[in-house]
């Protein structure tokens, strides 16, 4: 299994103007090849190969006056974007044609100097090298300085640089995991209802707060974002600016990807089997609940549970959008009418008295179990399926 490694490094002004020209070379191969291409389909001529790119666009164009710039920087960083426009039509072509999952993939587009977030990948070929006092050393750059959260667990693959919009670097290394990370097996399952108020209600009962980590630093954010809107156009008081709104929003998404790491972790690891609801977040966030549906993270929750069952050899089962979770009853299975938000507990006809979420969440567990055993094969397993990344939870009590 591949996995991605990041970590936070910390380049030396030196190096940083390196970088910015590896990040400018880049991408003027990447909008050079993509023209390429255009003017071939306006033409109506061949598809251009990728060897034929590469000779045209790299080797040939360093020899001309006006890209001679292009040998400053690693040639591996100059295939590795036309590798990456070779990715983006080859997802939109699965995507038109119906093999590729999900939402709809666009056509390639042209990257702008302007765009907040820059990345270069370095494959084995470039020989980058993690030295002994823990730096990197990356070719016609340097060795730049890591911050180690933790070991890797194998040779990594491939390392991408990456520029975030607030000014930061980060290594993202990609390593395969071979050993077995199976956790022992336990005997407890779950089913998970997600909502707003409370960030998810478990079938046994247990609820887990919203931080609401948006809603905390909203006033700060506006302060921010005002003082940007102030500012000249072009100046660098507006970059400044630009800069503060950035880290602003970073330190949110930092603190939720941190939150959703440690609760999908956690739940992992004290079941067997995970099932939560496959509702269109992005039909959700059409409302006026909007705001408070993109602080919540649903989607990347989820995605953190099902790749995180896969890594340790958990079951994760996403229920079909249409179960109606709150409807029914989990004593006698009988289906009531829709209920409106504001109705919290309702008592079925047989008697049993239910709050909204935690009902919600036993008819989770209970139509999980059900859809895991109509997934057995032969062989008894389940077979896997790939979760929609932007189709990933409910909101609370949603009926």
């Amino acid at each position: 299994m591949q996995l991605r490694y990041n970590y936070r490094v910390y380049p030396t002004p030196g190096q940083r103007q390196a970088l910015v020209r590896a990040f400018g070379c880049a991408r003027v191969v990447f909008n050079d090849a993509l023209a390429v291409r255009l003017s071939a389909f306006e033409q109506q001529l061949p598809y251009p190969k990728d060897e034929e790119l590469s000779k045209q666009l790299i080797t040939d164009a360093k020899k001309t006056e006006e890209r001679a710039w292009l040998g400053e920087v690693s040639a591996v960083v100059l295939q590795q974007a036309l590798a990456d426009l070779n990715t983006a039509y080859r997802n939109f072509f699965s995507s038109i044609s119906g093999k590729r999952k999900g939402p709809k993939v666009s056509r390639p587009r042209f990257r702008s100097r302007r765009d907040n977030r820059q990345a270069i990948r370095f494959t084995k070929n470039a020989r980058f090298k993690v030295l002994e006092d823990g730096s990197l050393r990356l070719p016609r750059i340097g060795d730049v300085a890591v911050r180690w959260s933790r070991d890797l667990p194998s040779e990594p693959s491939s390392v991408t640089i990456v520029k975030d919009a607030s000014g930061r670097y980060f290594a993202s290394f990609v390593v395969q995991t071979g050993d077995d990370e199976t956790l022992p097996q336990v005997d407890t399952e779950v089913g998970i209802d997600l909502g707003l108020t409370s960030f998810a209600v478990s079938s046994d009962g247990k609820v887990i707060a919203s931080p609401k980590y948006f809603r905390q630093a909203e006033r700060r954010l506006k302060k921010a974002q005002r003082a940007l809107s102030r500012k000249q156009k072009g100046s660098r008081n507006r970059e400044k600016a630009r800069l503060e709104v950035a880290r602003a929003h970073a330190r949110v998404a930092d603190r939720r990807r941190d939150f959703h790491h440690k609760l999908s972790t956690r739940i992992i690891r004290e079941n067997q089997a995970v099932y939560a609801e496959d509702l269109s977040v992005n039909g959700l966030a059409r409302t006026r609940l909007a705001k408070s549906i993109h602080d919540s993270g649903w989607s990347s929750f989820t995605a953190m549970l099902e790749y995180k069952a896969q890594r340790h050899g958990r079951t994760f089962v996403k229920i079909g959008r249409w179960f109606p979770s709150t409807r029914l009853c989990s004593g006698c299975g009988a289906a009531g009418a829709k209920k409106p938000l504001h109705v919290r507990k309702w008592i079925c006809p047989c008697g049993a008295v239910h709050d909204r979420d935690i009902n919600a969440a036993k008819n989770i567990l209970a139509a999980g179990r059900a859809e895991r055993l109509n997934a057995c094969g032969a062989d008894g397993r389940l077979r896997s399926t790939e979760a929609v990344s932007s189709e990933a939870g409910t909101r609370r009590g949603a009926a």
